[in-house]
Order: C-alpha cells, then sequence, then structure tokens
C-alpha cells in the first residue's frame, strides 16, 4: 500500500468513490441528509487552503482517501467552533478494498502528519450511523468530545466528536 498526495486530476475520481463508499447509509438515515452529506462529500471544500488530500493505492489504484483539515479553520461551515487542532474529514475507502487496513493506515498518516507539525492532537467527526468507523477511531484511541458534536440537518442525527491526544 503507498499513502501519498492525490493528485489534482483524481478529484473527481476520489469524490465520486467517497459517495460510493458513503451510500451504504443512505438506507438509514432521512433523506435530505443522505442529500446534504453527499453534498458536503462531493463539494469543494476539500480545495480550501492548507487542505491535505491522501490517498492510498492499492497495485495502482486508489482504494480510499481522507482530507486532513488544518487547525484554526471552519472545516464545518458553521456547525461547530474553530479548532486548534487538524480535524480528518471524508474518511472513504472503497467498498471493494475495505479488510485491508486502508482506513486506519490512512488515519495513522493524518495522525503522523498532525505529531510531525507539533500538534497536541487531531479531531474528527462521524455520523452516528457509522458504526464501523466509530470502531475503528475508539481502537486507534480517539475519545469522544460530546460538547463539539452537532447536528447538520434537524433531524436528530447526530455528528459526533472525537478527539485524540498526541502527547
Amino acid at each position: 500500500m503507498i499513502i501519498r498526495e492525490a493528485l489534482e486530476k483524481e478529484l473527481p475520481y476520489i469524490r465520486e468513490q467517497r459517495v460510493s463508499a458513503y451510500v451504504e447509509h443512505a438506507a438509514k438515515i432521512p433523506e435530505g441528509h443522505w442529500l446534504a452529506l453527499k453534498q458536503a462529500i462531493l463539494s469543494e471544500g476539500d480545495r480550501l487552503p492548507g487542505v491535505e488530500r491522501i490517498v492510498a493505492e492499492i497495485d495502482g489504484e486508489i482504494a480510499g482517501s481522507v482530507v486532513l483539515f488544518p487547525a484554526n479553520i471552519d472545516a464545518y461551515e458553521g456547525n461547530v467552533d474553530v479548532l486548534d487542532y487538524p480535524e480528518i474529514r471524508m474518511l472513504a475507502v472503497s467498498p471493494e478494498m475495505r479488510g485491508k487496513g486502508v482506513a486506519s493506515a490512512l488515519v495513522s498518516e493524518c495522525i503522523q502528519r498532525a505529531k510531525a507539525r507539533g500538534y497536541q492532537a487531531i479531531g474528527l467527526h462521524t455520523g452516528e450511523y457509522m458504526e464501523t468507523a466509530m470502531k475503528l477511531y475508539e481502537t486507534m484511541g480517539f475519545e469522544r468530545l460530546p460538547q463539539y458534536d452537532f447536528e447538520p440537518a434537524d433531524d436528530g442525527i447526530i455528528v459526533k466528536a472525537y478527539r485524540l491526544s498526541l502527547e
């Protein structure tokens, strides 16, 4: 597995791969919530200054991707206070590449980058219906921060906040 920066020409493919990775959740949530999530993962938010787009490649194919937002940026369009640590977003693994350690490798890469820059912590948010993702984050040592949870679609579905101390 090779972890590397995404190439500009790969962004349309990566965004579509995100949708194919997240679509399994569409049946668990109201249509309005799914449409908002889909819009977010297809958005140009991954082009903001300082944002890093990282891919995992296996046998020449993009197996998954993640976006690392820098500290002190509005990564959630006003839904969350601006945080003083980097935020992992849009983690996605192609359904056919699951079970190969792609997600944990991408999250580990984000952790290493945050540590290398001297940050004390790294955070992320995930929908309460993303059980597999939450299990991964908790296994990797992320702790819940309910004070940073938010409800993006006013439909009772909570996006849960997590943070990992890097000290």
